[in-house]
């Protein structure tokens, strides 16, 4: 697999990163141990992107595959690695400590990339999903520009070398950017974006920002009863992407990631 960094993308900062990456998250009834085994394999097969995430519960799992691999001298600190500041943690006092709480737990003395994980804001506290008495999440009120404020200070510090979003639509993307005394762009939006969900009209708003869109669940995401209505399309699934995989002798999985490189 050519996944050397010329098979790169240029950040608003300066900062590349390879357009390929290894996702972190598994569902709850994966062991968490699976998630150091896929890493070690990721990096063994020549990834150099890995996107990992408090809310995942798997950093000290990723960092210890990533350390072991630093170690053998299979890859270098330079490749890529960046992590998300989950919704609790969006008050601004809170942001640092815990991208140092993620730092921590990846063995790490920065990363590449540090990201809002999304938009809302939700009850600070242990809780990953805090509810009320009806089951019903608790939100919190904390303006967005406030966080956003706290992560250029996390850059600043050297603690990240790049900040972004994921999860943004074009309007919460302008509220950051409009943002008074903004010193740093978000370099990335990351989103759900695949051949069934092209994202094609919040692309073209990036792009003319000059902001990445990172295309996550590539191959379409997890069935997860909670968010996805059942009957929700398979990517991989879809009788045109099959016939492209057929005539070009590939597989759905290929074509559906050539389609986001495309």
């Amino acid at each position: 697999m050519d996944l050397n960094r010329s098979c790169s993308v240029k950040l608003n900062d300066g900062h590349i990163m390879p357009v390929l990456g290894c996702d972190t998250l598994a569902s709850n009834d994966v062991p968490k141990s699976k998630a150091s085994e896929a890493t070690t394999v990721a990096i063994d097969v020549g990834f150099q992107h890995f996107d990992a995430a408090y809310v995942y519960q798997n950093e000290e799992e990723v960092g210890e595959a990533i350390q072991e691999k630093i170690s053998e001298g299979t890859v270098k600190r330079k490749d890529i690695v960046y992590t998300k500041l989950w919704t609790t943690f969006r008050c601004p006092e809170l942001v640092r400590p815990a991208l140092e709480r993620s730092l921590k737990a990846l063995r790490l003395d920065y990363v590449d990339l540090f990201i809002i994980h999304l938009p809302l804001a939700i009850k600070p506290g242990e809780e990953l999903m805090p509810k009320d008495a009806n089951r019903e999440v608790i939100l919190e009120t904390v303006d967005l520009c406030d966080t956003w404020a706290a992560m250029e200070k996390c850059k600043d510090a050297g603690l990240t070398k790049s900040i972004g979003v994921s999860n943004f639509n074009h309007k919460q993307l302008e509220m950051t950017l409009n943002e008074p005394g903004l010193k740093y762009k978000p370099v990335c939006n990351q989103v759900e974006c695949h051949p069934c969900l092209n994202q094609s009209k919040l692309l073209e708003f990036c792009k003319a920002k000059d902001i990445v869109l990172v295309a996550s669940s590539a191959l379409g995401s997890q069935k997860d009863p909670t968010w996805v209505a059942g009957g929700s399309p398979s990517p991989l699934e879809e009788p045109i992407l099959n016939a492209i995989a057929k005539k070009h002798n590939r597989n759905p999985g290929q074509v559906a990631l050539r389609f986001q490189l495309q």
